[in-house]
């Protein structure tokens, strides 16, 4: 674990490998500890960097809202740290926002765009009233919260399949601070569409979607991505591809990571 002071707070992260330089982003209630299968497996052939986000894992929480906009600028501080001037970038859901944000911020330091259950959509304003309706719930009953929140992000069929992957990914995500929730959604609810930075086609973009996915809707999601060179793949889970998908997952991320 390494760490980095960014506007008097620390941000954590990892560093691992050598070669093409890969960021992983986790989602929303996850952090960087999610990826230690992809990062064991990627980093035999590149770089490899996990990234705790503002307010998750043990990167401190920045204020009473995490714009995604800071959350971008967390990555770029990590990369300047470690001299780093380009990178392939895989954001989970919430990770993807944070994604999207920095190639627009910084579209030099960005080689190819990973979106794993994520979109470029901003939030529409029943999502925006659910976001809301969730930062009440949190501050009500947090465990509750919590554990309900995580169950839900699987297909209904995989609830029962992977329960422990599920409970596993509860513990995590009940290490997330309250503050880091209540911020994290308030972001997320104000973040700006990025869809058309996918149709200028700057970078290769690989999207990945769960076609029961109970977050995002898989016909919706598909729009984004008309007349773009963007790639798409599709599995029949939910939002967690990374633990309902994981085998098959590995084999398209590392034909998309090292392919020129």
């Amino acid at each position: 674990m390494k760490s980095i002071l960014y506007k008097n707070i620390n941000i954590s992260f990892t560093d691992s490998g050598e070669g093409t330089t890969v960021v992983l982003l986790h989602g929303f209630l996850e952090n960087k500890k999610m990826w230690k299968e992809y990062v064991d497996l990627f980093s035999k052939k590149n770089r490899v960097i996990t990234i705790d986000l503002l307010g998750h894992g043990e990167t401190d929480s920045l204020g009473y809202v995490h714009e995604i906009e800071d959350n971008a600028n967390v990555v770029k501080e990590v990369l300047n740290h470690l001299n780093i001037k380009k990178a392939i970038i895989l954001g989970h859901s919430m990770g993807g926002y944070v994604g999207l944000a920095f190639a627009e911020l910084y579209p030099e330091k960005i080689q190819k765009l990973i979106l794993l259950n994520s979109t470029s959509k901003e939030d529409s304003a029943e999502k925006k009233a659910n976001r809301t309706r969730a930062i009440k719930a949190v501050k009500q009953n947090y465990v509750n919260f919590v554990s309900l929140a995580i169950a839900n992000l699987f297909s209904e069929n995989n609830r029962t399949r992977l329960t422990d992957e599920i409970e596993k990914a509860k513990t995590e995500a009940l290490k997330t601070p309250l503050q880091g929730i209540v911020a994290s959604l308030e972001g997320m609810k104000i973040r700006k569409d990025r869809e058309a930075l996918l149709k200028q086609n700057l970078f290769p973009v690989l999207l990945i979607l769960g076609k029961k996915d109970p977050v995002l809707n898989y016909e919706e999601s598909l729009a984004q991505i008309e007349n773009t060179t963007a790639e798409l793949v599709s599995f029949e889970d939910g939002h967690m591809s990374h633990i309902e998908n994981k085998e098959e997952l590995k084999t398209i991320l590392l034909d998309f990571l090292n392919e020129d």
